[in-house]
C-alpha cells in the first residue's frame, strides 16, 4: 500500500487528498490493482467503457485501429498518469480505443459509476475525488486541442517540431524524454515511419535538434 500511495500523491486525480485519507477512500472506491505486460492489451475496443485506470508503474498508450489494420496513437500514460476517464464518464456502450501496455507494469483501476456516485457518508474527501476528476477531463481537452493544432501542420518536418516544441514547453527544458519510440511517434503524428526517420536526421545535421533513441535535446530555433 506505501508504494501505490506514494504514486497517488503526485497523481493529479487524488490532488489535496493526504495520504493518511487515501487508503479508506481506495477502499469506499472499491480500486483494484492489476499487473500489465508489455504489448498486452488492457482495455480493448468494443469492451463495456466502465473503468478509469492510474498507472502505478510502466506506462500505456491509447490507440485507435481501423479495419485494414492502420494505427493511430491518440495519447499515452506514464506513472501517476489517468486513462479511459473520458469514455467511462460518458457512459459509452463500448470503447472506441484500445489501451495497450507500452511497458510491464501495473495499474489502479477505478469503477466510473463509484467515483462519481455520491458517498454514502458523504465524506469531503470523495467530493474532492469528483472535483479533480473534472479537472483532469478539462486538462486533457486542451491537450486534445493541442494535439489537433499539431497535425494540422502540413508537413512531417512541422508536425515533429510542433510536437517538440510543446514537450520542450511542458518540461520546461530544452532536453526531455517523449513517451514514444520512433513507430510510436509517427503512429501519433499520423506520418510514416521513415520519413520521420528521415527528417530527424536532417534536423540533426541542420543543428537543430540531437536526440538518442526517445531523448530529445533543442539546439535552436529551425530556419
Amino acid at each position: 500500500m506505501k508504494e501505490i500511495v506514494s504514486v497517488l500523491e503526485h497523481c493529479p486525480l487524488f490532488s489535496g487528498i493526504s495520504p493518511e485519507e487515501l487508503p479508506g477512500l481506495l477502499d469506499c472506491l472499491g480500486a483494484q490493482t492489476r499487473p500489465m505486460e508489455k504489448r498486452r492489451p488492457i482495455f480493448s475496443a468494443g469492451q463495456p467503457a466502465r473503468y478509469l485506470g492510474v498507472v502505478l508503474e510502466g506506462a500505456v498508450q491509447i490507440l485507435q485501429e481501423d479495419y485494414f489494420g492502420g494505427r493511430a496513437i491518440l495519447g499515452a500514460a506514464g506513472p501517476g498518469e489517468l486513462f479511459g476517464e473520458a469514455f467511462a464518464c460518458a457512459g459509452a456502450a463500448s470503447l472506441p480505443v484500445t489501451v495497450l501496455a507500452s511497458e510491464s507494469g501495473s495499474l489502479l483501476l477505478l469503477d466510473c459509476r463509484r467515483v462519481t456516485s455520491p458517498c454514502e457518508k458523504g465524506c469531503a474527501v470523495h467530493q474532492r475525488l469528483v472535483l479533480n476528476l473534472l479537472q483532469v477531463m478539462a486538462q486533457k481537452n486542451l491537450a486534445f486541442h493541442q494535439k489537433l493544432q499539431i497535425l494540422s501542420r502540413r508537413t512531417t518536418r512541422e508536425k515533429l517540431l510542433a510536437y517538440l516544441d510543446l514537450q520542450a514547453r511542458q518540461h520546461q527544458s530544452a532536453s526531455f524524454f517523449i513517451p514514444f519510440d520512433r513507430q510510436a511517434l509517427a503512429d501519433y503524428l499520423g506520418v510514416e515511419r521513415s520519413g520521420l526517420s528521415s527528417e530527424i536526421g536532417r534536423l540533426k545535421a541542420e543543428g537543430v535538434l540531437d536526440c538518442q533513441k526517445n531523448y530529445f535535446t533543442l539546439l535552436e530555433k529551425a530556419p
